[in-house]
């Protein structure tokens, strides 16, 4: 499928285009990620601040089943321009923590269709949306989020992934800390549950191998990215992040291990995500806030999410 000039200039028309959704960081979702990823307790209790990443727990869009497609997602042609390609997928993301976020906060997200762009690459056509976050408490500005969504064509699974992948590669550098995962389906499930994510590659196996062509169901990118959170805020207690930036560069997949590493550099963190295969499947950096972050050098590799 190819996109004429007229078709991108359509679809720039969705630029400047703004959504605005309200919330109550309620804790139900906290309790629910907290268990997800084996925490005995909740991770944050009402008045306390909401663990760095938890805000995708919340805003989340209510389409209607008539207005579902094939694929799970809404529809084309709401907030997000009607690009003609087949496949969606959250490439990643620039989040900046401005002031931290409650529980028990009532917060506004307004959303800013910032830039759509299209180039062809080794998967085919491609089709970029960027997407501005702004959550606010009231006037006080508390989060930003520069979030990237690739829509490319049918066909390619694994092998075409994200439309940035690189041949794979080694490590990006000398681990100080790894945490094995071995994500399972019940893992996956309850992600999709707690963010009310309906993409069918992450829950429906005939779907996901018979329609998009992976080996099997696809362990989501913002699960993947909160796992390297959670590995650093393991690593170093009580760090507080000034920024957070991933970028997704090749399928993880359910059933297949998974090695979460980073290292501390200064006043900030590498963090990657190995797929079975060894290749960094998921890349991120994290800066510390102003005071730094204390904690362990080294953590010994544990098994389980």
């Amino acid at each position: 499928m190819a996109l004429g000039a007229i078709d991108l200039e359509t679809l720039r028309g969705w630029i400047g285009r703004r959504e605005t959704r309200t919330d109550i960081i309620a804790p139900a979702p906290v309790a629910g990620l907290s268990a997800t990823l084996d925490y005995a307790t909740p991770r944050a209790a009402p008045g306390e601040p909401l663990p760095p990443l938890w805000h995708w727990l919340y805003f989340l869009p209510a389409t209607a089943a008539s207005a579902i497609d094939r694929d799970g997602h809404a529809r084309r042609g709401g907030f997000l321009p009607p690009v003609p390609l087949p496949r969606r997928m959250w490439a990643g993301s620039d989040i900046r923590f401005v002031a931290p976020l409650y529980v028990g906060d009532a917060v506004e997200r307004v959303s800013l269709i910032e830039d759509v762009s299209h180039k062809r690459g080794r998967s085919g056509e491609l089709v970029f949306v960027t997407v501005l976050h702004r959550l606010a408490r009231g006037e006080q500005l508390v989060l930003e989020e520069r979030q990237q969504l690739v829509y490319r064509e049918a066909g390619g699974g694994e092998a075409a992934a994200l439309p940035a992948q690189a041949p794979a590669q080694a490590a990006p550098a000398a681990a100080q800390w790894s945490r094995a995962i071995h994500p399972d389906p019940v893992l996956l499930f309850r992600y999709s549950a707690l963010t009310f994510n309906s993409h069918r590659i992450h829950y429906d196996r005939e779907y996901a191998t018979g329609e998009e062509g992976y080996p099997g169901l696809v362990v989501q990118g913002p699960l993947a990215a909160t796992l390297l959170v959670d590995l650093l805020e393991r690593a170093l207690p009580g760090v507080q992040l000034r920024s957070f930036r991933f970028r997704g560069n090749r399928p993880l997949l359910e059933g297949a291990d998974i090695l979460l590493q980073g290292r501390r550099e200064g006043e900030r963190a590498e963090l990657w995500a190995l797929d079975a295969g060894g290749a960094p499947a998921l890349t991120a950096s994290a800066e510390f806030a102003p005071g730094g972050a204390q904690g362990r050098v080294i953590r010994p590799p544990a098994v389980g999410p």
